[in-house]
């Protein structure tokens, strides 16, 4: 709020007064970089923009490539303006897609802001210009990415999210089959093989695109841990053998050892002979592109066999690419696009306008149509690479929570006696123990052979061969099937209590007078259990069930 002073009041004091701050303007220009399809807002985004407080102009056309009018524009209450330089001059906020070129830095007025992708690693020049008109510029492409809150504002995973379904859509447009197999009158059909080098975002969208198709996906990527990912999505992963971990921090790769890469290029060449497709993604924020795919490479691919180079921008993963083009080379098709995001540019510009949405509202917390760039927030620091013309790039590192405390170790527990204390580990038995043992349990098998009945001996031979299996087999199964096992142990429980009822049929009147009333009794004792196990089974398995129930 601005503050005013009068002192034309009754009691001669001065009086205060205030007067609220004015909304600020949000600019929307055309983006004029060849081939560029994309808007930075949308109608329906806006709309919101407009409750927050602010004001918005669109230039005129802005939106036309997207699909989008100048009419829609007006329906929601932003203004459309027909000349770009006015547009600026008017704007106290400008969002972009594009890094803007110097005439448009030019036209930008002394104490605005840009929102844009602006690479400031890669164009030094630029973030001179835009500290000489004394503006304030945020980076979208230097947002903290291992800040789990601003992950609804990572413009850079909306876009290779659609890059990594585009290059996909590209392969197949290029290549001369169907992606899944068929079996057709006509004769049978092979499934299409994919293998996508690189596992970030655009590298996982791709593979589940190509995977949906009935492609058979093969990926690689430096970081272990997207192995399992990876797999989730219906793909294989291809692990190079050597050892070395290739995280890197923030989302990202790091440069691997000579060794690794060597390694990897021997992987590759050998993917290249029995792939139909690779589609490369590999890419480090500045640092040119890494050559992943060599000419030899290319050349031993089959004939019709299609590349698509996501890195294309930067120099290109393949020896052989053109930036922006797709040309033929040995027979291998190499889609070298620099705009796979434009190419669905509808898309594109909605996810993109609804992150700057949510960045927006991290800036006017307010929601009084003023924005406040706070240095102290740890993400809106780690995008601010010019700050009123002072030059902030690069941002410290955020501060990140701090490890939770490691648990303290308990008590070391007194060592069990030999033979008690339950869960301790078993000592192995002593040899001249086991002799005794052995002994007498064959002396007890002797006993019993000798004075038994036939028919009691081969029952009781058949019980202790039954306890002994069942016992194996229950004690090597993992607790985590334990619940499962129960649920199959009915089948058995099923038998028991058969044979129980054919043991019991007489009346039950007749079984203390008969001589095999004892038989008959512990037939009444084995139903009544099986009952108990067999119904506590059943009651288990519904309760196991219901957890997966939507």
């Amino acid at each position: 709020m601005q503050t005013g002073v009068s002192t034309g009041t009754t009691s001669g004091a001065p009086t205060v007064t205030t007067t609220p701050k004015m909304a600020q303007r949000i600019g929307v220009p055309k983006e004029i970089f060849p081939g560029e399809k994309r808007v930075a807002t949308i109608p329906e985004v806006v709309e919101k923009l407009i409750k927050l407080g602010f004001q918005v102009s669109v230039e005129s056309g802005a939106g036309d490539a997207a699909n989008m009018s100048d009419e829609a524009y007006r329906t929601v209450g932003a203004t459309v303006v027909a000349d770009a330089a006015q547009l600026w001059a008017s704007s106290d906020i400008v969002f972009k897609v594009r890094a803007p070129t110097a005439d448009e830095v030019a036209l930008m007025r002394e104490g605005s802001t840009l929102i844009s992708f602006i690479w400031p690693a890669q164009n030094p020049e630029l973030m001179q210009q835009f500290a000489a008109r004394q503006v304030t510029v945020l980076a979208i492409d230097a947002l903290p990415r291992m800040l789990s809150r601003a992950q609804k504002m990572d413009a850079l995973t909306s876009m290779a999210g659609v890059t990594g379904y585009r290059a996909v859509i590209e392969a197949a447009n290029a290549f001369g089959r169907f992606f899944n197999g068929q079996i057709t009158a006509a004769g049978k059909v092979p499934p299409a093989k994919v293998f996508i080098a690189g596992a970030g975002v655009a590298g996982l969208a791709a593979i589940g695109t190509a995977a949906g198709l009935g492609a058979i996906v093969r990926a690689n990527d430096t970081r272990a841990e997207v192995a399992d990912q990876v797999t989730s999505l219906g793909g294989e992963f291809v692990k190079v053998e050597y050892a070395e971990e290739g995280g890197g921090g923030g989302g990202y790769a790091k440069v691997m050892s000579e060794g690794f890469q060597k390694a990897q290029r021997e992987m590759y060449a050998k993917q290249a002979k029995e792939v139909d497709i690779i589609i490369t993604t590999a890419l480090i924020p500045g640092k040119p592109a890494p050559k992943l795919i060599t000419a030899e490479m290319v050349r031993s691919m089959k004939p019709g066999s299609v590349i698509v180079d996501m890195a294309a921008e930067q120099g290109g993963n393949c020896e052989l690419t053109e930036p922006g083009q797709a040309v033929v080379k040995h027979g291998v098709t190499i889609v070298g696009y620099t705009d796979l995001a434009s190419r669905l540019s509808k898309q594109s510009s909605t996810l993109y306008a609804t992150n700057l949405f949510r960045l927006t509202e991290e800036l006017c917390k307010t929601k009084d149509g003023v924005i406040d760039v706070n240095m102290e927030d740890d993400a809106i620091r780690g995008l601010t690479v010019v700050k009123q013309g002072s030059i902030t790039w690069p941002a410290p590192a955020p501060k990140l929570p701090p490890a939770p405390a490691a648990a303290a170790k308990p008590a070391a527990a007194p060592a069990a006696k030999k033979g008690h204390g339950h869960g301790a580990p078993s000592e192995p038995m002593a040899g001249n123990k086991l002799a005794i043992m052995f002994g007498v349990s064959a002396a007890l098998f002797w006993f019993v052979g000798a004075n038994a009945p036939a028919a009691f001996l081969a029952h009781f031979t058949v019980f202790v061969l039954a306890c002994f299996v069942g016992y194996m087999v229950v004690w090597n199964v993992k607790p985590a099937l334990h619940t499962p096992l129960m649920s199959v142990t009915n089948a058995i429980s099923s038998i028991i209590a058969i044979g129980a009822l054919v043991q019991i049929a007489p009346p039950f009147a007749e079984v203390v007078n008969r001589p095999d009333g004892w038989i008959r009794g512990l037939a009444a004792a084995g139903i009544v259990l099986t009952a108990i196990n067999m119904f506590g089974g059943f009651a288990v398995t519904q309760r196991m069930l219901a957890m997966f129930r939507k």
